[in-house]
């Protein structure tokens, strides 16, 4: 009898502990085709049973993968037979907006992209202890020397080491750069901070780290859990001229300035996308972006990169800018709408201090947010200001934040 329980415990046991399996990811880019050549390689006594890709019909294109790969529309649906299995597909890299620009792009001396675009979302079909190992290894035009860098470490072989806690199935995320490139790194309050840009191009690498080594340890006083790596991407044309962040890493075009005329900063508004990990639903997007853009400005002041009188004004400018959105809850955030948002924010930031005296501010809900990360709501803005606050407050009322009513 007491054999019988020591067996079945140390059954249960190893039931219960974590499995690994290897999954190598490879990209080989070519300038001239304009495509990436992807391999998804799968190694382990345990593999998934079924591993389903969703992808873009338009840019991920001539899967291979013998019979255990079929091919449903925007899913590619791969069920490996063996302890080593292989696919095989083309990514198109190139990525045009509609002003002309891209948001990715290919060019005979370097290509930037989305990693998490390349290697789209994958669900799978496995035992709840299964957990992946995961690496990426990126190789340019055969014949050319071509670097890379992405928001991961790298080992002995010069592959990177992914990594996303929680996940039981790891793949890349955020942005990368490769080819001819140049970069300047620092380690910044913690953070590994790489700032890279294609060879050749007038790009103030140096600035930019410099911006940062002064900005970023006041933000991680609020965005505490803010990541450990930070890869920084910058270009000129013909990539968009704008800002765009990923998972520990950001594009940023190299006309931006570090700090704009109205005392914003398009980097901190990145940045702080970056710390939070959040999107709203139909009706929240205000909320990001807003945050995004008055924690710009909170951090300027903070470090007094602008003064107190900069500041309000700064406030009065948008405040008249938001008078062109009395609608706040939209499915997308125009300028004027994130401009009112700004003010919105601002208010409910004074008003949690004087409900709670001053022991809570602003800086404790977008901290909760930013440790839960995901969708963000109405309700669940409203739900952690009232608790930082210790009573109910009007500032999100939903009249007043469509304009139906004053505050």
């Amino acid at each position: 009898m007491a054999a019988s329980f020591w067996l079945l415990t140390a059954v249960s046991a190893n039931a219960s502990e974590k499995q690994f399996y290897d999954v190598h990811y490879k990209a080989r880019l070519d300038p001239e085709s304009g495509l990436a050549d992807v391999e998804i390689l799968l190694k382990g006594d345990t593999l998934p049973s079924t591993l389903t890709l969703h992808i873009d019909p338009e840019r991920h294109i001539n899967f291979d993968g013998n019979e255990n790969l079929t091919i449903e529309e925007d899913e590619a649906i791969w069920k490996p037979e063996s302890k080593t299995a292989k696919i095989q597909y083309q990514f198109v890299i190139d990525e045009k907006k509609a002003s002309g620009s891209y948001d990715s792009r290919i060019t005979p001396k370097w290509a930037i992209l989305r990693t998490d675009k390349m290697i789209p979302p994958i669900a799978t079909r496995a035992p709840k202890t299964l957990y992946s190992r995961a690496t990426l290894e990126v190789d340019g035009p055969k014949g050319k020397d071509w670097s890379a860098q992405a928001p991961y470490s790298k080992n002995a072989l010069g592959q990177f080491k992914l990594k996303d806690p929680g996940r039981r199935l790891v793949r890349p995320k955020g942005w990368m750069i490769a080819g001819k490139i140049g970069s300047r790194q620092d380690i910044i309050d913690g953070t590994d901070t790489v700032i890279a840009a294609p060879l050749g191009k007038d790009i103030r690498r140096q600035d930019t780290l410099a911006f940062l080594s002064w900005t970023l340890p006041e933000l991680k006083k609020v965005f505490t859990d803010f990541p450990d790596q930070l890869l920084v991407v910058m270009a000129r044309d013909p990539m968009w001229r704008g800002g765009l962040s990923g998972t520990r890493s950001l594009y940023m075009h190299a006309d931006r300035p570090l700090i704009s005329g109205n005392r914003t900063s398009s980097m901190l508004h990145e940045l702080v996308h970056v710390a939070t990990g959040i999107h709203g639903d139909e009706e929240s997007d205000w909320i990001v972006e807003g945050l995004a853009e008055y924690y710009s400005l909170q951090i300027l002041l903070r470090t007094r990169g602008i003064s107190e009188h900069r500041y309000q004004q700064s406030l009065k400018k948008l405040a008249k800018w938001g008078q062109e959105s009395p609608n706040l809850l939209v499915k997308r955030s125009s300028g004027p709408t994130t401009a009112r948002a700004v003010i919105v924010l601002k208010q409910l930031d004074e008003a949690i201090q004087e409900a709670s005296k001053g022991e809570s501010s602003l800086d404790d809900v977008v901290k909760a947010l930013a440790k839960k990360r995901g969708e963000v709501t109405l309700e669940k803005l409203r739900k952690l200001s009232n608790e930082a606050a210790g009573t109910e407050l009007n500032v999100l009322n939903r009249d007043f934040l469509t304009g139906k009513k004053k505050p």
